[in-house]
C-alpha cells in the first residue's frame, strides 16, 4: 500500500529536508582532501542532532554510521573510516538522512575533491540532470514508470549506465515505504501518481557497466569493474502543482500538496 501524506505530514518531512539541505551546503563547502570519512561523519552527526534531529541512519539494519560515504567505484553505503581520507581527484558520494518528529528525509549528492577530468564531470552533470528530469515527471496522472525511464533515458544518452540493483524508494513514517522507484523502465507502467505520495529519487550512475559486488563489510557496493559512479537523490513530494522537493530550500519550498485522503 502507498501511504499518502496530509499537508501536516509534508510539513515536518520538510523540517527535516531543510536540515539536509544545510547538510549539503555544509559539505560543499568544506569537504576536503585530507580530511578521514570518520571525520565527515561525526561532523554531519553533531549537525543533524544540534538542529533538534535525529540522523537516520545510525543504527538502521545495523549499518554503524550517520553518513554512507562512497568514494570513486564504490556506488553507495560506504561505511566511513578512521583511515580513508580524501584524496585530491576523488569524487565522494554522501547520502544522509535525518527523522524529525518520527518522519524521515533522505538525500544525496557526489562532489568532486578539487580538480577531476572532463570525463568525470560529465559523469557527475548527468547524473544530476537524470535526478532532475524524474523530479519533473512527479506530477499528478503521470505514472510512477516514467519516473524511472526519465533516469534511463538520460544516462544512457550520454554514454553511462544505471544501476540496477538498487532503487529509490517511497517514505515517510519509515526510510523505506512502497512503491520501490527503479532508475530503469519503459514509460506509462506502475502505479498512477497522486498529490500526498512522496518519494525518494535517487539516481546511481557509472562510467562503466550497471553491475555491482558487496565488499566483506557486507555493505560497501563497488562497481563490479571497477569504474567510477555517482549518486543523486532528493525526497520529492507529488502535489497538485507539480513536483515539490523537500530536501531543498526554494522560493516554492512552502508549497506543499492539499491532499483529500491519507491512503489508497
Amino acid at each position: 500500500m502507498i501511504d499518502l501524506k496530509s499537508s501536516r505530514e509534508i510539513e515536518l518531512m520538510r523540517r527535516g529536508g531543510h536540515i539536509l539541505a544545510d547538510v549539503m551546503d555544509h559539505l560543499s563547502a568544506t569537504a576536503k582532501a585530507g580530511m578521514s570519512t570518520l571525520e565527515i561523519d561525526e561532523e554531519v552527526e553533531a549537525f543533524i542532532m544540534g538542529r533538534g534531529a535525529k540522523p537516520a541512519f545510525k543504527g538502521y539494519r545495523g549499518f554503524p554510521a550517520t553518513v554512507c560515504i562512497s568514494i570513486n567505484e564504490e556506488v553507495v553505503h560506504g561505511i566511513p573510516s578512521a583511515h580513508r581520507r580524501l584524496k585530491e581527484g576523488d569524487i565522494v558520494g554522501l547520502d544522509l538522512g535525518c527523522i524529525v518528529d518520527g518522519y524521515y528525509a533522505d538525500c544525496a549528492f557526489t562532489m568532486a575533491i578539487g580538480e577531476v577530468p572532463p570525463p568525470v564531470q560529465k559523469l557527475l552533470a548527468v547524473t544530476r540532470q537524470s535526478l532532475e528530469l524524474a523530479i519533473e515527471t512527479c506530477r499528478p496522472g503521470r505514472r510512477l514508470s516514467d519516473v524511472s525511464h526519465a533516469v534511463q533515458k538520460h544516462v544512457e544518452a550520454h554514454g553511462f549506465a544505471v544501476v540496477r540493483a538498487f532503487v529509490g524508494h517511497g517514505i515517510g513514517r519509515a526510510l523505506h515505504e512502497e512503491p520501490q522507484v527503479p532508475n530503469f523502465g519503459e514509460p506509462g507502467r506502475g502505479p498512477e501518481l497522486r498529490p500526498g505520495m512522496v518519494l525518494a529519487i535517487e539516481p546511481m550512475v557509472t562510467m562503466g557497466g550497471s553491475d555491482v559486488r558487496i565488499l566483506d563489510d557486507g555493505w560497501t557496493a563497488v562497481t563490479k569493474d571497477g569504474s567510477l559512479a555517482a549518486h543523486f537523490e532528493h525526497t520529492v513530494a507529488v502535489a497538485e502543482s507539480g513536483p515539490d522537493v523537500l530536501t531543498r530550500k526554494s522560493a516554492s519550498a512552502g508549497a506543499g500538496p492539499r491532499v483529500g485522503q491519507r491512503r489508497r
